[in-house]
């Protein structure tokens, strides 16, 4: 859950209900197929989201989060807001480190 990947996952799928991997790929923008991939594998692991396979040539798969997910939601969204409202003082720190 540390990384960045899993939590904006979370909320695209929070936000879109049921999701397919390109779908999911495209809202994301920079993240490659290889890591999208793994995370969806990982949150499916841990049970915050579930995998759905159609018997379609080609297969469709669509995501979409679980009850543990929706769960977890909330705490995430709390992080954002913190991190949003603490972002300046972040961004000083680092340069005052820098330095």
């Amino acid at each position: 859950m540390g990384e960045k990947w899993s939590m904006l996952i979370l909320l695209l799928l929070r936000d879109h209900g049921v999701m397919r991997f390109n779908e999911i790929d495209k809202a994301i923008g920079d993240i490659s197929q290889k890591m999208l991939a793994k995370t969806l594998k990982t949150l499916e692991a841990d049970g915050f989201i579930t995998r759905k396979v159609y018997p379609t040539v080609p297969p469709k798969v669509e995501y979409t989060l679980t009850e543990l997910g929706l769960d977890l939601v909330p705490y995430i969204e709390n992080i954002s807001v913190w991190a949003f409202n603490n972002l300046e003082t972040i961004l000083n720190n680092r340069k005052e480190f820098e330095k």
